[in-house]
């Protein structure tokens, strides 16, 4: 089962007491603030919670599975996300 932005939303403003407008615009404004900093290439922690990076994967030679033909694969930044030891130790 997977949790949906709807509902979590739903759950922060019963958390946090709010109106589900405002839970949803808190939560956008996270999300967009963590996308902005990366895109900068800066980290962002969250204490207890992990680390957001970004990486830069090099170009790289790959092949097509239908065809067998070989293809280049440009570079790309790509996030990273590490769960801090509290995080880890929640779910076990």
């Amino acid at each position: 089962m997977n949790l949906t932005k709807t509902e979590l939303v739903a759950s922060i403003a019963s958390d946090a007491d709010i109106s589900k407008s405002a839970a949803e615009k808190s939560l956008d404004s996270v999300v967009a603030n963590i996308t902005t900093a990366l895109k900068k290439g800066q980290s962002v922690t969250l204490v207890g919670f992990g680390s957001f990076t970004s990486k830069n994967r090099p170009a790289r030679e790959g092949r097509n599975p239908q065809t067998g033909e070989k293809i280049k694969i440009a570079s790309a930044m790509v996030p990273k996300f590490k769960a801090s030891s509290k995080l880890k130790s929640a779910l076990n």
